[in-house]
């Protein structure tokens, strides 16, 4: 029976969701609801009107002392009393806020909230496999290498790896913001109104990725999950298993590798239902924002999107090609349903069980090699997000000085953007947290990244699937050097 493979399929879905979602946007998108105090009010509103159309809402409500308030939300406008989202509009007038959720939400929005649901479903289901197939995957892996020597030559290479694309990555950045000087183009992007974030220093945030490898409770780090610290006990754990030698080695390798053999059947039944996962999950984006969203901040995209594409496409296909000896089409075709789940997702954690499983069994790579590299990239290799940051910080210091950064300026964003990414957690949005650093590196106000939320979403999907990229690339420059000095 004829069956297209699940590249296909993620593709299918992703493009299905994009369509409905979009057709939801532009045709579902119209509601407005006048509410009365009977209709469950907060106690000192008299009544309320909530019109939410494709492109804008509008929320007004009357108090008891006859004054009436009108909030707008329209991420693209330019007015500087307009919020850019509702969860900005939750800081200013948590009331409307209640009015919108309870009231005011049109069909396409609902749709798209059940929609998002039902997509975390899938994510959850590869968060409850990610743990557990990183512990028996690791452990086999550094098992199988036989010696501590082993260990460190790897982790030698996957960490200069790391760090000749992650610079790579950034000036890629560098050199698109400069050229395509999205700030200067004479757009009057508005400032959101967000409260400043809190900017710890680049020294704590590193520190703080030291104290993550030596966990006070391994149990914690296991359930909250901190996967540096994972990582970390489990390589200090089957390095001195080794060291023990004899029939504990014995019994513990075979404890892994029945272990690993259940979680990959596990992975790979969840794997099956990543079209249906990628499906509800982009169509949750397109239902509830639309495309509208971009206008705006157009040249910002097109500056972000330009560096993505030319290192995604350009330099690590390269790297591919030269270094590993693979052909850049078919390792991209074998990690095309990690691509694409990481893109619909922007969870690069979340993605690591299905990147494990592609790698190995789609992409021939071993899995001891597997195993040590995509964990720690999913950690700390952040190409994606380095260099978003480094771009998303000029495009804020020309909107602000109205002139590109000086050249010892943006040394000091390439430099902070390297190490800042290694602190930027696997999650969806995590750039922003770390760009709080940057901005105060090069003294920019710390509230104007509150400027690019309006598209961060679609951009955190994009450099995202750049992440995971950059880590299945890693997976082959190892794995062929390392198969080099076997066969020397």
């Amino acid at each position: 029976m004829f069956r297209l493979a699940l590249h296909w399929q993620i593709f299918i879905g992703m493009i299905a969701g994009s369509l409905l979602g979009v057709t939801l946007n532009l045709t579902c998108s119209q509601r407005s609801v006048k509410i009365t105090a009977a209709d469950g009010l907060p106690k000192t509103i008299v009544s309320a009107e909530v019109n939410d159309s494709s492109s804008s809402t509008t929320i007004r409500y009357t108090d008891k002392e006859g004054k009436t308030t009108e909030r707008i939300i329209d991420p693209v406008s330019k007015n500087p009393d307009v919020f850019a989202s509702i969860e900005m509009l939750e800081k200013t007038d948590p009331i409307a806020v209640s009015v919108y959720h309870h009231h005011g939400r049109s069909f396409a929005k609902q749709v798209g909230a059940w929609f998002s649901k039902i997509g975390g479903l899938f994510l959850r289901m590869l968060q409850m496999v990610a743990v557990p197939l990183i512990v028996t995957s690791l452990t086999t892996g550094i098992l199988g290498l036989g010696s501590s020597a082993g260990i460190g030559r790897m982790f030698r290479r996957t960490i200069l790896y790391y760090l000749c694309t992650s610079l790579l990555a950034i000036s890629t950045g560098l050199f698109a913001v400069n050229l395509v000087r999205p700030g200067l183009r004479g757009a009057e992007v508005k400032q959101a109104v967000t409260e400043p974030a809190e900017a710890a220093s680049l020294v704590d945030v590193l520190f703080d990725q030291l104290e993550a490898m030596i966990p006070k409770n391994p149990l914690h780090a296991f359930v909250a999950p901190n996967y540096l610290s994972i990582i970390a006990f489990t390589v200090a754990f089957a390095l001195f298993t080794i060291s023990v030698g004899g029939a504990t080695l014995e019994r513990v390798g075979n404890i892994a590798t029945a272990g690993f053999e259940v979680m990959m059947a596990m992975t790979m039944a969840i794997i099956r239902l990543a079209p249906l996962g990628v499906f509800f999950l982009i169509a949750a984006v397109t239902a509830t924002q639309g495309m509208n969203v971009f206008f705006a901040l157009a040249w910002y995209v097109v500056a972000v999107s330009l560096a993505l594409g030319f290192h995604a496409l350009i330099t690590l296909p390269l790297i591919l090609k030269f270094v590993a000896k693979r052909s850049p089409y078919e390792y991209a075709k074998a990690m095309s349903p990690a691509l694409l789940t990481a893109f619909s997702s922007a969870s690069s954690n979340g993605t690591l069980p299905l990147t494990m499983s592609n790698v190995e069994e789609r992409a021939g790579i071993s899995n001891r090699t597997g195993s040590f590299v995509l964990p720690l990239g999913a950690t700390i290799n952040m190409d994606g997000t380095a260099l978003y940051e480094a771009v998303a910080v000029l495009f804020i210091a020309q909107l602000h000085f109205g002139m590109n950064l000086p050249a010892s300026q943006q040394i000091v964003v390439a430099t902070t953007a390297l190490l800042a990414s290694v602190g930027a957690a696997g999650i969806p949005h995590a750039g922003l947290v770390m760009m709080a650093i940057i901005l105060h590196a090069v003294g920019l106000p710390i509230e104007m990244q509150g400027v690019i939320l309006a598209v961060d979403r679609v951009l955190d999907m994009a450099r995202t699937a750049v992440n995971v990229w950059s880590d299945s690339c890693g997976c082959a420059v190892v794995e062929s050097l390392e198969v080099k000095d076997a066969a020397a």
